[in-house]
């Protein structure tokens, strides 16, 4: 089982070329150059041809390299898609897309056989979670990426670590994305110098289901890595749960028992996953 992981996501504004040369160098999984809400307007054209000169130099190794484009309704984002189209990166990620209609705009002018990702950022996008999920079958979606700040602020909650008020949405949102296979990214921690706090996030993120977490500091990698990979006491019952069906008295059975409970095949997928996610981080 090959497994891309994807713990970390950090984003670095695209009108910095000192940010994205670091990124070459950091321990993320992924690397999003952001056109959007990093870039003030009179630099979005700058941001933009570094972007694609970044992708174009390479150099980022294992990392996946992501571009997160202006929304289709501003006056940069077409433009922003038409530089990638003879460029492309590994991912584009479209923000602030609340709708079909959303994802086919930018079906219609994104790159070939590139993969999109999708901010889910407004109220009106958590009702349209499964619906949005479903165009994977037959188009480029391939996850979503919550954007927790703006949420927050249309909807005028109030939020802790914990963010009781966005329960919720984050189950349905995981829910969809398994549903039609997407891989899911958790939203950014604003608090730079709230270790515990990052920390507790991230745990929920992991405990909510989400792949990973998008980050806004080269400081916010090594907790958030530390924490969505399996510990060794995770790595280890994993492997028992794995040998114990791979044993060929078990080789019939849906459901052993396995030290002092019951394991069901449903729980060999998990174990298998786990180890995958061991081996590449």
């Amino acid at each position: 089982m090959t497994l891309r992981p994807r713990r970390s996501a950090l984003y670095m504004p695209a009108s910095n070329a000192r940010a994205i040369a670091k990124a070459r160098s950091l321990d993320c999984d992924v690397v999003v150059l952001d056109l959007e809400d990093a870039v003030a307007p009179d630099l979005k054209a700058l941001a933009r041809g570094q972007a694609v000169a970044a992708i174009r130099e390479g150099g980022f190794g294992r990392r996946e390299l992501v571009v997160r484009i202006n929304g289709l309704d501003t006056d940069w984002g077409a433009d922003d898609l038409a530089a990638l189209h003879e460029t492309p990166p590994d991912t584009i990620l479209a923000p602030k897309i609340s709708s079909l209609a959303g994802i086919e705009a930018c079906e219609a002018l994104m790159p070939p056989a590139t993969p999109l990702w999708i901010m889910i950022e407004t109220a009106l996008s958590l009702f349209r979670l499964e619906e949005m999920a479903a165009t994977s079958r037959t188009g480029p979606l391939a996850g979503f990426v919550l954007g927790t700040n703006d949420l927050a602020a249309e909807m005028g909650v109030q939020t802790d670590a914990l963010r009781a008020p966005f329960v919720g949405p984050m189950g349905l949102a995981v829910a969809a994305a398994r549903a039609h296979g997407l891989i899911i990214l958790d939203g950014v921690f604003n608090a730079l110098d709230d270790v515990a706090g990052l920390e507790t996030q991230t745990r929920q993120a992991l405990e909510f289901g989400f792949d990973g977490k998008t980050l806004i500091h080269p400081s916010q990698i090594g907790p958030c890595n530390a924490i969505f990979t399996p510990d060794a006491a995770a790595v280890a019952a994993a492997r028992a749960v794995v040998e114990a069906f791979a044993d060929p008295a078990n080789a019939d059975k849906g459901a052993i028992r396995l030290d002092d409970r019951m394991v069901e095949r449903l729980h060999l997928r998990q174990a298998e996953r786990t180890l995958a996610m061991a081996r590449s981080g």
